[in-house]
């Protein structure tokens, strides 16, 4: 399995993106969390095959449709932790 962090930009904040990440993830079957973070975008950290995190991804790209998304960034996630399932962070 593969750990990834993926940092959104754009209008990602109060528009319901953490839920409906949250909900994709469950779909796709990917563990990790969803939080916003202080500058206005929001952070997932997910782990799970090459698929899994391709389907995440490209869903990231888009978010809900009241979100407006700028960018994903992608990346390594080196954190030791295990995840047992998909949450949302406040």
């Amino acid at each position: 399995m593969l750990k990834k962090q993926f940092i959104v930009y754009g209008l990602v904040q109060g528009v319901g993106f953490r839920y409906f990440t949250w909900k994709t993830a469950m779909q796709i079957g990917v563990k990790g969390y969803v939080r916003n973070r202080d500058d206005g975008s929001v952070e997932v950290v997910a782990v799970g095959s090459t698929t899994q995190l391709a389907q995440l991804h490209t869903w990231l790209t888009q978010g809900p449709r009241t979100a407006s998304v700028e960018q994903v960034i992608e990346q390594e996630y080196a954190d030791s932790r295990e995840f047992t399932d998909f949450s949302v962070r406040y």
